[in-house]
Formats: C-alpha cells, structure tokens, sequence
C-alpha cells in the first residue's frame, strides 16, 4: 500500500478510500473468485487510477486484504490491555503481533516476497504496529519526540520481520524467537525506566 499519498491532504477521507478498497479485495477473496484492480473498482465505486494511486499490483492487494481478515485494528488491540501499566501496555502488544506473525508465517513471507519484488521503496508497512504502539502513550508523560523514537524502535522487536531474522538468521524456532524478542523489549523498557529516574535525580 501506498502510504506516502494516503499521508497527504484529506488522510481520513484516504484512509475510508483504502479501507473500501481491502473490504471489496476480501469480497472476492471470501468468494473464491479471481479479480484485478478494474473489479475491485467496479465493486469500490471508485476509478481504477484511485485504485492504482494506492495498490499498484494486484498481488500485493490480495496479500495485504488477506492478512487484514485476521488483524485485529489498532483500537481493538489496545482494548485488551487498556488498564495495564506502560511495560505490560507494550508487552501485550509484542505479543498480539509475534503471535499474529508465528499463526500466519507463510502468508506473511508470501506478501513480503511480493512487495519487496515489486518496488519497496514506494511501499510503507508496519501501519497498525505504528499505530497501536502509539496509542499505548496516549496519558504518559513522554515528549513527542521520545514517543515517535521509542514507537518506531519498539516495532522493531514485533511482527514477521524480526521473526524471520531470529528463525533464518539465528536458527531459532518459534518458542526461542518469542523468548528472545520479549527479552529484548523487556532490556529497552528497563533502560528507558532508568533513563527516566536518571533525569529525575
């Protein structure tokens, strides 16, 4: 997906646009039934250069509308771990995304394939780990510039990225990658908690 258009200009308008698009994409993935852009504009009410401004394959479309069918959104996933403090806020997040990635590795791999074969550096992802993670500082006392680097260092240790690095890489299976990742977010979260009582004194 094209987040560089969908973050200019009219993003919640755009972001009702590309979620039309996935609900029409998953139609036919629910249906069994093949489809290219032109139908998935014909079933959107939009034009396919629309389409195309925010998918420009096919592929990658189907990918990310099947992957979408079993993720939770940022709101939802943020719900389960509403009342716990900040390190279990983060944690429980960790774990929602590992879990997500272990559940439907090949899917995950088969859209990265896809995308980094077509032209990445248009493409942006990791949205709803941006996402959620941001809502977990809503009520803190953290600068906007210690959320926006703690956000997007935190995401580095969920997801299938990190997954496929601990099982590729290192040779880890599931259960030692799901280990090791939460002991690295467990080691930046002790670090960021002495930084602060640092400040303090």
């Amino acid at each position: 997906m094209n987040d560089d258009y969908i973050n200019t200009g009219r993003k919640n308008q755009k972001q009702e646009t590309r979620d039309k698009i996935i609900e029409s994409a998953q139609y036919f993935l629910n249906k069994g039934i093949e489809f290219n852009l032109e139908d998935v504009a014909g079933r959107t009410g939009v034009s396919r250069a629309t389409i195309y401004r925010y998918y420009s394959n096919v592929q990658i479309l189907a990918e990310e509308a099947g992957l979408d069918i079993n993720t939770l959104h940022p709101e939802h996933i943020i719900e389960n771990v509403q009342n716990e403090t900040f390190e279990n806020k983060v944690l429980g997040i960790q774990d929602y995304f590992n879990t997500l990635a272990i559940d439907n590795e090949n899917a995950f791999r088969k859209y990265l394939s896809i995308v980094i074969a077509s032209n990445p550096s248009e493409i942006k992802r990791g949205a709803r780990r941006k996402k959620t993670m941001q809502l977990a500082f809503e009520n803190t006392n953290f600068t906007k510039q210690e959320e926006e680097d703690l956000t997007n260092l935190l995401i580095i240790l969920m997801g299938i990225e990190p997954l496929i690095i601990t099982k590729d890489v290192s040779g880890l299976d599931n259960k030692e990658s799901l280990r090791l990742m939460k002991w690295g977010m467990k080691l930046i979260l002790k670090g960021l908690e002495k930084s602060k009582e640092e400040q303090k004194s």
